[in-house]
């Protein structure tokens, strides 16, 4: 499995980042967790094509993990020229914030009728879901989105990697992280804490509970990156490839 982080950034685009989208590759399957604003033209500067994605897993709904759906659908109906199928897969809401976020950036667009497969599934709270050799287990993130925000524990090829998303510490994250071969974890601030996000200080203080095989940290706001160099962890940057 080949896990590269296109998109690595916070909202803000800090530190010249792209928004948060994260490849895995497998024999069976490739697939986009997030899908921010940018992902698109991270896709293009990484060498990644649009088409040779199965599908996208949405942890929530803000537009920095989301964002770059309607972009993602709009090439692959007029540039990709997708034939294969493609499926869509986030939290309850996600249907009709699409459809929205569509709307409001291209009109008309959602009216269109893909030419290829297009799946849009939404994921209950707290289940196992299996997507084709993909399967997915939500947990609840304390995140404030509008819908629900997720911690997404994906499973597929023997393997599990498991992204907080968007979360301030919530006891979920442990058995979501818990012998996954990586968890991803959000840490936009330092010291300070910020509203329904991880800061380091905390991160630290809970970091003895999380047992996963490896940890990245992600999704760092301008002073996490500038604190990075000098603390303890592994820190994704774009382009960023991990092999398990």
């Amino acid at each position: 499995m080949l896990v590269r982080f296109l998109g690595s950034g916070d909202a803000f685009g800090s530190g010249g980042r792209f928004q948060t989208c994260i490849l895995v590759q497998t024999p069976e399957t490739t697939f986009l967790i997030d899908c921010g604003a940018s992902s698109l033209v991270a896709m293009r500067r990484f060498g990644v094509a649009p088409e040779s994605i199965d599908a996208i897993l949405l942890t929530h709904l803000h537009g920095d993990h989301f964002g770059g759906v309607p972009f993602f659908l709009l090439d692959a109906q007029h540039i990709s020229r997708r034939q294969r199928p493609l499926l869509i897969a986030g939290p309850p809401g996600t249907r009709a914030r699409l459809d929205a976020a569509q709307q409001l950036l291209f009109p008309g667009a959602s009216a269109f009728v893909p030419s290829f497969g297009l799946t849009i599934q939404e994921l209950p709270a707290e289940t196992v879901t299996a997507l084709g050799a993909v399967t997915v287990r939500t947990y609840p993130a304390n995140h404030l989105a509008g819908d629900p925000a997720y911690s997404l524990r994906v499973s597929t090829s023997g393997k599990t990697v498991t992204y907080s998303g968007d979360t301030a510490w919530t006891e979920a994250l442990i058995p979501a992280a818990r012998h996954a071969d990586l968890f991803i974890t959000e840490c936009n601030g330092y010291e300070k804490p910020i509203p329904y996000h991880l800061d380091y200080r905390t991160y630290e203080q809970h970091r003895p509970k999380l047992t996963p095989k490896r940890l990245v940290i992600t999704h760092m706001g301008a002073d996490m990156l500038a604190a990075s160099p000098n603390l303890a962890g592994e820190f994704a940057e774009d382009g960023y490839r991990i092999d398990l």
